[in-house]
């Protein structure tokens, strides 16, 4: 979860060039390298020993597959999706076609990664109609001769994407695209993109009273306490709000998803009182919600990478102690 001096020696017995971790060693820019500090001496000893430290954190808090994701199937929970979807981070192409080419400069878009909408891909909407051009002097025209006016059965092609593919999908039309110009515009979209976002929210498959609820997310993640504030009256535990870290920042999206509980770490005392009798808010700890982590990358990384040797880090690098 964290790279701190004990897991670079944890790396050099092992004989590791690379640590992945979820948090970054460094959140404060350095200015000096003394080792006056355990940040100082952790990057200091990865320089000398020649290992390298790549951090995925609020990239994978922030998507699905990710961190929450991780929770809610540490809690068994089902129908989950983002609890506060990010917006403006998709945008819409339209592009004109000759009929008879749609369907391959289509294909050449859906490559690149266009036309995903939750469990579906490959969407798009097509509306036939005419399309009409002049060609200059220095064009070449596929259809049509200089100077002369033209007019072509198009196709009107529209497909959603996430923005950063822009240049990738950029490449895949002009390639596609039989005009020497292609013929498009680019609209971003304030949509919420329901695949990347803060939290998650799910059910469980069987409704649970309340004690029984935090018995079972103790032993599920492995947490030795639960700070909550007492649960609404007259409800059993059923759809459950989850962040890992420190998430109180969503305790408004959390009571208006309906959650019965909302599950995060680092939650300050003021912060318990926004409950309100509408939501119990249990903080299991900031490390405990997280420490599920990095199973999750090693489980991607083997994936990803079958040839690689994989280490999972034994080093808890928690530094709460509980009494």
């Amino acid at each position: 979860l964290d790279t701190t001096e004990e897991v670079i020696e944890e790396a050099l017995k092992l004989g590791c060039n690379l640590i992945v971790s979820h948090h970054p060693i460094i959140f404060k820019g350095l200015k000096k390298l003394t080792g006056s500090n355990y940040v100082q001496r952790t990057v200091l000893k990865s320089i000398r020993n020649n290992i390298a430290i790549y951090t995925i954190h609020t990239n994978l808090d922030n998507v699905s597959g990710g961190v929450n994701d991780k929770i809610c199937q540490q809690l068994g929970l089902i129908d989950t999706e983002i609890l506060l979807p990010k917006s403006g981070t998709l945008s819409k192409l339209v592009t004109f076609i000759p009929k008879q080419n749609a369907e391959k400069v289509l294909k050449s878009l859906f490559n690149s990664g266009v036309g995903e909408i939750g469990e579906y891909d490959h969407c798009s909407f097509t509306i036939d109609g005419i399309g009409t051009f002049r060609p200059g002097q220095d064009a070449s025209p596929i259809v049509g001769k200089a100077g002369k006016n033209e007019t072509v059965h198009e196709s009107r092609v529209e497909v959603i994407f996430p923005s950063y593919l822009w240049p990738k999908v950029k490449r895949s039309l002009i390639n596609a695209h039989p005009y020497d110009e292609a013929a498009y515009y680019l609209t971003g979209l304030d949509n919420d993109n329901n695949q990347v976002g803060s939290g998650m929210v799910g059910n469980l498959p069987t409704p649970m009273d309340p004690a029984e609820f935090l018995s079972f997310v103790k032993e599920r993640m492995d947490t030795p306490l639960i700070r909550h504030t007492e649960p609404p009256k007259g409800r059993k535990v059923e759809k459950i709000a989850v962040c890992g870290g420190s998430g109180s920042f969503l305790i408004p999206s959390a009571v208006g998803s309906g959650a019965d509980v909302f599950i995060t770490g680092d939650v300050k005392y003021h912060e318990f009182f926004d409950a309100d009798g509408k939501i119990m808010i249990a903080d299991i700890g900031h490390y405990e919600s997280e420490a599920f982590t990095k199973d999750l990358l090693h489980d991607l990384l083997t994936k990803k990478f079958n040839t690689f040797a994989l280490h999972l880090s034994k080093t808890v690098t928690n530094p709460i102690n509980y009494f």
